[in-house]
C-alpha cells in the first residue's frame, strides 16, 4: 500500500502580453492593440471517497499545470488554462517543509495547492500621450511551485488490532462487505482494509460505522520487525480499538501485552483510546474466559451481535461527549 509520497506541484505560467499595432488600410498610424495573456492553471487537491491509496501520485512524482495563452491582436486576451484537480483519499495530510498545511477528511473538500500565474498585460496598456507606440508588453507571471508530502491516514471510527493471524480479517469479512484476504498463516493482511458495518443487519438501531483492519503487530514491530509499525498511523484517527486475542493461544495475557507495548512505543496517545478486548476464535477453546473480554467466533457467529452493539454504544457515547465539548 502506498500511503506516503513526495511530489512536486507546479502551477501553470501566465501567458505573455502581446506587442501588436493596428494595421488598417485607412489608418496609417494605428495604435497599439496587443492583448493580455491568459491566466495559468491552478492545481487543486480534492478529497474523494473513491480512492484508498496514493499509488497514482507515486507514479507521477511531478505534476504541472497548463500555461495560459499569449494575448492576441485587437486587444483580445489569451485563453486562460484549465485548472487541474487531483483526487486524494479521505484522510490525506499535506505537508510542506515538515509543516502540516492541511488535512482533507471530508468528501468534496478542496485545497488550492499551487496558484497559476497571472497573464501579462498587452502593449496597449502602456500607451500614453507621450509614448504612443510602446514596443514592449508584460510577460506572464510564473505559476507557484512546491514540493509537498502527502501522507494517508485512513478515516475509520474503529481499528481492529492484534497479533498476526488472530482473526481480524475474518471478523471484518463477517461484519461488513469488505473482502480481505483470509488464510491460515501470519501476515495474510499486508495493508489496511476498510469495511462499512451496518448495525441494522443485527437488529441494532444505530448508524453505520467504518472499521479498519490493521496488519498484525509482533514484538519488536516498533523497531521494524515483521511489517513494522508503518500502518499504525491509520489507527490514530479512530475513536477506539477492538483488540483481538486468540482464545487458543497458550498465553493470552502475554499476547495482549505484546500488542499494547508496541502501540505505546509508536505513540503513547494510542494507549488512551477506549478499547474492547475480544477473545477471537472462541470456538477453538470455548472454556477460555477472561474478565471483561468478549468471547467471539467469526466462524460460528458467537458474540458478533454483542460486539456490534458494544461498538455502536461506544461510538454514540463518544459522539455525545464530543458534542458536549463543542457546546461548552
Amino acid at each position: 500500500m502506498i500511503d506516503e509520497v513526495i511530489i512536486t506541484i507546479k502551477a501553470g505560467d501566465g501567458g505573455n502580453g502581446l506587442i501588436s499595432f493596428r494595421r488598417e488600410k485607412y489608418v496609417p498610424k494605428g495604435g497599439p492593440d496587443g492583448g493580455d495573456g491568459g491566466k495559468g492553471g491552478d492545481v487543486w487537491l480534492e478529497c474523494s471517497t473513491g480512492i484508498n491509496t496514493l499509488v497514482d501520485f507515486n507514479r507521477l512524482k511531478q505534476i504541472k499545470g497548463e500555461n495560459g495563452k499569449q494575448g492576441g491582436t485587437n486587444r483580445k486576451s489569451g485563453k486562460s488554462a484549465e485548472d487541474i484537480v487531483l483526487k486524494v483519499p479521505q484522510g490525506t495530510i499535506i505537508q510542506e517543509n515538515d509543516s502540516k498545511v492541511a488535512d482533507l477528511t471530508k468528501p468534496g473538500e478542496r485545497l488550492l495547492i499551487a496558484k497559476g500565474g497571472k497573464g501579462g498585460l498587452g502593449n496597449w496598456h502602456f500607451a500614453t500621450s507621450t509614448r504612443r507606440t510602446p514596443y514592449f508588453a508584460q510577460p506572464g507571471e510564473k505559476g507557484e511551485q512546491f514540493a509537498i508530502k502527502l501522507e494517508l491516514q485512513l478515516v475509520a471510527q474503529v481499528g481492529l488490532i492484534g497479533l498476526p493471524n488472530v482473526g481480524k480479517s475474518s471478523l471484518l469479512a463477517r461484519i461488513s462487505q469488505a473482502k480481505p484476504k483470509i488464510a491460515n498463516y501470519p501476515f495474510t493482511t499486508l495493508e489496511p482494509v476498510l469495511g462499512v458495518v451496518d448495525p441494522k443487519q443485527w437488529h441494532i438501531d444505530a448508524p453505520s460505522f467504518v472499521v479498519a483492519d490493521i496488519p498484525g503487530l509482533i514484538e519488536g514491530a516498533s523497531q521494524g520487525k515483521g511489517l513494522g509499525d508503518q500502518f499504525l498511523r491509520h489507527i490514530q484517527r479512530t475513536k477506539f480499538l477492538v483488540h483481538l486475542v486468540d482464545a487458543s493461544s497458550d498465553n493470552i495475557k502475554r499476547d495482549y501485552k505484546t500488542v499494547r507495548t508496541e502501540l505505546g512505543k509508536h505513540n503513547r496517545a494510542l494507549l488512551t483510546k477506549p478499547e474492547i478486548v475480544v477473545l477471537a476464535k472462541h470456538d477453538l477453546n470455548p472454556s477460555r474466559k477472561a474478565k471483561g473480554w468478549l468471547g467471539l467466533s467469526s466462524g460460528t457467529g458467537e458474540g458478533i451481535a454483542e460486539l456490534i452493539k458494544l461498538v455502536s454504544a461506544t461510538l454514540q457515547k463518544s459522539h455525545k461527549a464530543a458534542q458536549t465539548e463543542i457546546h461548552r
